[in-house]
């Protein structure tokens, strides 16, 4: 059962979610999904280009994470707020254009070089995904049959897997040069032909972005000229009235929040330096590192669907649980392997980190009701582990002497609490704050 109201004429009506189709709207989010997939797989391109281009070391270029990330923890209630005031519509055209905004100001910035400028782009990219993503991703849960929220989100986020195969191959052909020289080597040189080396490898990402801002402008058209359906979930358990902090009272919330922290911190490790790892590790070059991340990419869109399908048949909670013990495995073997193992435990990781992300975001809102869309904005918010476990990550590697294998024990832990969260966490229980 769910409120429809019509944003035109402010009529609410309760109808029946079982029969009605939505296919036309869920289509149209599942192309969000698809879209800050894209950019959040470039930037695992971006932090091996640009350290190379902009000359960083580790914990530097991990600041592309923290400044995306950032923008998810920053935006979050901003996002939560406009989304109980605008409604999904109206939200997710403000994130599509602020998205826009944000991809277009890679140009200036490759153009002057500015590291700062990059970041800011990031930054603003970072807001947009916010608002997209609070809105989304409980609008993907509430287009149907409530018993069928897990497996339609997880659906849609399968295309959000896509993304994380498209994403490393256009980056390998379109923003990897190959060209890389030592410290020695550009000190050889003379400070024209390192000008325009730096400034040659600076350039690449111009057109990329520019492409993905005209889609993104294109897709805000699409969705101002459609009318969508407002959805309300009906409480199924005692609400706090939509207050940002009283959700908290949820336990399986609060636990989500916690378990989506460290599993965006996980992931976000993972695909950062995977291309350093292939080179370090496997003895790759860098182009051909970007097709393996591509490989990493396929085998995680191959794990949203091959998920969806398993949710038939597995609750989500213990699917999510299941898949956390192999991720702890593979870690270690990432860890403690040699050579090409390495990789492949890496690129194992994509397919069985698919699912968690969705799966813990549809157990943290569960049952909330009317406390939905504030949930949903902690969940969203949580993502800001990506901006910190990741320089985390990046010390443990400048502190063993450059070594990218030590630093997976971070990810490695951050699994141990997802695993938790699959077993017990998500039960929904007593609220931890009596009123």
């Amino acid at each position: 059962m769910a409120i429809i109201t019509d944003n035109d004429s402010g009529l609410v009506t309760e109808t029946n979610t079982q029969g009605k189709s939505y296919t036309l709207p869920f289509i149209l989010i599942t192309c969000l999904f698809f879209l800050w997939g894209m950019a959040h797989n470039l930037d695992s391109i971006l932090i091996p280009h640009l350290k190379k281009a902009c000359q960083l070391d580790n914990r530097q270029s991990t600041l592309i994470d923290t400044a995306v990330f950032l923008a998810y923890f920053l935006m979050a209630i901003p996002a939560g707020m406009m989304l109980k005031k605008w409604g999904y519509k109206n939200s997710i055209l403000a994130g599509l254009v602020i998205f826009a905004i944000g991809a277009l100001l890679f140009v200036p910035a490759a153009n002057t070089l500015a590291y700062g400028i990059f970041l800011v782009a990031l930054f603003i990219i970072g807001c947009g995904l916010t608002i997209l993503e609070t809105a989304a991703n409980p609008y993907a849960t509430v287009l149907g049959d409530p018993a069928g929220a897990t497996t339609r989100l997880n659906l849609a986020a399968s295309f959000n897997g896509l993304a994380a195969m498209v994403a490393p191959l256009v980056g390998a052909n379109f923003i990897l040069s190959g060209k890389e020289f030592t410290p020695a080597q550009l000190s050889a040189m003379t400070d024209t032909a390192r000008a325009a080396y730096l400034q040659g490898e600076a350039s690449a990402v111009k057109l990329p972005y520019i492409i993905l801002a005209a889609v993104l402008i294109l897709v805000a058209v699409l969705f101002y000229f459609i009318k969508f359906p407002e959805i309300k979930n009906v409480s199924k358990e005692p609400t706090t009235g939509g207050s940002f902090f009283g959700v908290l009272k949820h336990r399986h919330l609060l636990l989500g929040v916690f378990a989506q922290f460290f599993y965006v911190g996980a992931q976000v490790c993972v695909t950062s330096f995977f291309i350093r790892m292939a080179k370090q590790g496997g003895g790759l070059d860098e182009k051909t590192a970007g097709y393996y991340l591509g490989l990493y990419g396929f085998l995680f869109m191959a794990g949203r669907f091959v998920g969806t399908a398993f949710l038939r048949f597995i609750s989500s909670a213990k699917l999510l649980a299941i898949y956390s013990v192999v991720a702890v495995a593979l870690c270690a073997i990432a860890i403690l392997g040699n050579g090409a193992y390495v990789i492949y435990a890496l690129g194992a990781l994509g397919f069985f980190m698919s699912i968690m992300f969705p799966t813990i975001f549809a157990l943290g809102i569960d049952g909330l009701g009317d406390d939905t869309k504030p949930g949903s904005s902690w969940l969203v918010m949580s993502i800001v582990g990506g901006a910190i476990i990741p320089y985390a990550m990046a010390t443990v590697i400048d502190y063993s002497s450059d070594r990218i294998q030590p630093g997976y024990i971070i990810p490695l832990v951050c699994f141990l609490f997802i695993l938790y969260y699959g077993l017990s966490g998500y039960k929904i229980k007593k609220h931890l704050i009596t009123t």
